[in-house]
């Protein structure tokens, strides 16, 4: 039998899962065959997302991604602001001209 190593999961996936139990009331057992996890994964994100919530701090990656983290709209924006103006200001809507 050959095995494929360590499952990686994103934050987002494992967010998610642990809501279907917190929030939406389904079982620990519905939400594995729904997320396709095993039991003891999908009880660790509960009990980890309920601690979040509760404010106590986790050893593990968190679950609920702090909006400081990368990806935060303002950590873009310069650049963002540069293409945007680049494309409606100064290049002409017919296109750049062929030197040819």
């Amino acid at each position: 039998m050959k095995r494929t190593g360590k499952r990686n999961f994103t934050p987002e996936l494992r967010l998610e899962s642990a809501q279907l139990v917190v929030d939406q009331g389904d079982s620990v057992i519905e939400a594995t065959t729904v997320m396709n996890v095993g039991k003891s994964t999908m009880d660790k994100w509960v009990r980890q997302l309920k601690e979040e919530r509760k404010g106590i701090a986790t050893k593990v990656t968190p679950i609920q991604q702090s909006m400081s983290r990368r990806g935060n709209c303002w950590d873009n924006a310069p650049m963002e602001r540069f293409f945007r103006s680049l494309k409606t200001e100064w290049v002409p809507e017919i296109g750049c001209l062929n030197l040819d």
